[in-house]
């Protein structure tokens, strides 16, 4: 059929030009597999088109945790008083690709492939002009991006692993231009009709229109074609699941039970000591008392054997007998604390207790019983954390999951993947080699490696639950906190 048939259709693709999303080398932050890749479709279409409607519909559709929708509205440059003065006459061209910052947005895009969190400008169309405050946004699982000239740039194309077109008629979009700047930004009937003719039409029929033939998908109809949106959500629900095959396969292999454990891994000595306070809290029958005195024996331990690998350096001191003594001092750099909730943070105490001042953090991750993947659910970190080293901290380290997790966001915030050490009481072989294979310069700290997980990913022998030991409680019934998976 004619290209004008195929309009017709519910949705039309480019056959042989749907390139599947290439999942970016090196795993979150390092080498290996990345446990989240960012799958960017792009949408286009002239303006008032029902470009927003149907991103919104793709990732309600889609259903799957950590989705970003990034708009270009959010890039148009900063207007000086003489374009502001236009802009208020309706004179200034905001359709052109000269009005918005293509510089900023490809950064921001690249980013957030990457699994970076971003600043974003929050822009204002009232006042045509850049909010003081700019929103924070999370590398996801996929982003979707739409602009009026999302296809305009080279570099932009680049980054995207599905182009849609949404194709609407001209009238319809005239429509839905004057009811929302009129309803929605304050403007008039005759500043909208004027701006519409002598900028939006020409520059949609210059440089949006044009735009069509890279596209990989046109959507007639706008956020009304199903069937369209089906075949979108489809192909980035496939590359998804290749992306936890090539993890699963990844993790599978790095975890071989007869694999070296990493040079990153540091266990502390098991003397007997160590090894009687492992065999009272590892004793169903011990009582919750005990449970929490040995544990947090434990934890101090663990908290000072971790203090070690920060870096010291040589100092000469003067004795109170007039005498010198050649010692060791942590050089200035600041520590924070940061536990994954919740019974990472059972450990606070210990670190507060060596570390005076210390600054703490706070991680929530929960596993999703539909798709077995961890989410973020709350985050708190202190400011201007990217330069210390950070004690991250959990009970029980299994498959490893919430750790990475947890390192991702501390890598979005720009922390030094060196500088942050994983403490963790207990720790099963796999997790040990799945947290060293995605990030191979995080040091790994314990009191002990397991060699076993069970079918529920529980370690073995293990320590059970070490929240529900240490607070009391049963397992919550419909959620599964982060020591459920790590237990």
């Amino acid at each position: 059929k004619g290209e004008a048939d195929c309009r017709e259709q519910s949705a039309w693709v480019r056959q042989g030009e749907v390139t599947p999303g290439q999942p970016g080398k090196g795993g979150m932050g390092g080498p290996g597999p990345r446990s989240r890749c960012p799958l960017p479709p792009g949408l286009c279409g002239g303006s008032a088109s029902g470009k927003t409607t149907v991103a919104t519909r793709i990732i309600e559709a889609l259903d799957v945790p950590w989705v970003v929708l990034l708009s270009m509205d959010s890039f148009y440059k900063v207007l000086d008083e003489g374009q502001q003065a236009l802009a208020a006459r309706s004179d200034y061209n905001f359709d052109h690709p000269d009005a918005f910052d293509f510089e900023l947005l490809v950064s921001v895009l690249r980013k957030l492939k990457k699994g970076k969190s971003v600043k974003v400008p929050v822009y204002d169309f009232t006042t045509h002009s850049r909010r003081r405050e700019w929103k924070t946004v999370y590398g996801a699982n996929v982003i979707v991006f739409e602009g009026i000239l999302a296809f305009a740039n080279k570099e932009l194309l680049k980054l995207l692993d599905m182009k849609v077109f949404v194709d609407t008629d001209s009238d319809i979009r005239l429509v839905r231009r004057l009811q929302r700047d009129i309803m929605e930004r304050g403007r008039d009937i005759v500043g909208v009709i004027k701006q519409y003719n002598k900028f939006v039409k020409p520059a949609f029929e210059q440089y949006i229109e044009p735009t069509v033939q890279v596209a990989d998908i046109v959507v007639p109809r706008g956020g009304e074609n199903f069937v369209a949106l089906d075949l979108i959500v489809q192909h980035v629900h496939s590359q998804l699941e290749k992306v936890r095959e090539r993890l699963m396969e990844a993790t599978l292999a790095s975890a071989h039970q007869g694999q070296p454990l990493p040079k990153t891994l540091s266990v502390l000595e098991n003397t007997p000591q160590v090894r009687g306070m492992h065999t009272i809290i590892r004793n169903k029958d011990t009582t919750r008392d005990e449970f929490i005195f040995y544990s947090k024996r434990l934890m101090r331990l663990l908290i000072e054997h971790a203090l070690s690998f920060l870096p010291l350096k040589s100092v000469t001191v003067e004795t109170p007998q007039g005498t010198t003594y050649e010692g060791k001092r942590f050089h200035r750099q600041r520590i924070t604390g940061v536990s994954i909730l919740r019974a990472g943070e059972t450990m606070e105490q210990a670190l507060t207790a060596v570390c005076k001042d210390i600054r703490l953090g706070k991680i929530l991750i929960q596993t999703n019983h539909d798709t077995g993947e961890p989410e973020l659910h709350y985050l708190r970190l202190p400011k201007e954390i990217s330069e210390d080293y950070v004690i991250l901290m959990d009970s029980t380290v299994s498959t490893g999951a919430a750790a990475m997790m947890a390192v991702r966001v501390l890598l979005d915030h720009d922390v030094q993947e060196d500088r942050i050490f994983l403490l963790s009481l207990l720790m099963a072989e796999m997790g040990v080699h799945s947290v060293a294979y995605a990030f191979p310069r995080v040091r790994i700290i314990t009191t002990a490696v397991d060699k076993r997980i069970n079918e529920e990913f529980h370690i073995i022998p293990g320590i059970g639950n070490f929240g529900d030991r240490y607070f009391g409680t049963d397992a919550p019934p419909a959620c599964c906190e982060s020591e459920a998976m790590d237990c």
